[in-house]
């Protein structure tokens, strides 16, 4: 790699860098193949357990009854076992999906699909006007201690799961953001965390997708750093996710 700092000759260096890694995932549930995501290839069964609960595959985490990761020469496939019941649910509604990252709807075949009017999540707001504030500024001053795959690489979402305090407890990381959101819960639905006594606190912008799926694990609130898009909001107001973006340690945006 030629890495140049500067414009004269001499500032230009040959080295070594850290690349995140992306590469092709296949979800197969009962042995059909549902879905090809590009993923950074860690935590893939957490991920895999994350897509089937927020995409509304299985309802809860006991209808995955195993997961077995497969590695191939430049890809992996992650098999998932669910109940039959949730399988032939998953026969019906059934599309084919080639996944890129920061892409959460490719191959959805109707607008119908989108789902854009969840049901209200029916979970108590954790903050006030109050405690609101201080709770950001701490998930905003810890996230980054966290970030180890960013301050490797400088390429990745991180999606954190904070309590309501804002301490950092956990924090997931892949090109994708919402590959970072799906990685983050799995792990808590694997651990059996209540997700409706803490929120998520991320490293990129507020889209829709990441409120819907907030919404189907019963969050109540989904912070951002950067800035949410017009449905993001309408999603949030429908399902009652308090959504928070531009969060620093200075202070954030409510929308409503």
């Amino acid at each position: 790699m030629l890495r140049r700092r500067g414009t004269a000759p001499q500032d230009a260096a040959r080295g070594t860098d850290r690349v995140a890694e992306e590469m092709p995932v296949a979800l197969v549930f009962n042995g059909i193949s549902h879905a090809v995501m590009m993923v950074t290839p860690r935590e893939l069964e957490a991920f895999a357990l994350g897509f089937a609960l927020t995409e509304g595959l299985v309802g809860k985490a006991a209808d995955v009854f195993d997961i077995e990761l497969r590695e191939h020469a430049r890809s992996f496939e992650v098999a998932l076992t669910i109940a039959q019941e949730e399988f032939m649910q998953l026969k019906q509604q059934r599309r084919s999906m080639a996944g890129r990252s920061g892409c959460g709807v490719c191959g959805v075949e109707s607008l119908a699909q989108l789902d854009l009017q969840p049901a209200p999540i029916g979970a108590a707001a954790l903050h006030d006007a109050e405690t609101l504030p201080p709770a950001i500024a701490r998930a905003a001053a810890e996230l980054g201690k966290h970030q180890e795959l960013m301050q490797a690489t400088g390429g990745v979402h991180a999606a954190a799961w904070c309590d309501a305090a804002g301490a950092v407890l956990r924090v997931c990381e892949d090109v994708g953001r919402h590959n970072a959101l799906d990685k983050l819960i799995g792990h808590l639905a694997r651990e059996g965390v209540d997700m409706r006594r803490g929120f998520v606190f991320m490293s990129s912008r507020a889209s829709y997708e990441l409120v819907r799926k907030a919404a189907r694990m019963h969050i109540p609130m989904l912070a951002t750093i950067s800035a949410p898009s017009t449905l993001a909001i309408d999603v949030a107001v429908e399902a009652g996710v308090k959504l928070v973006s531009f969060c620093r340690q200075d202070g954030c945006v409510e929308y409503s």
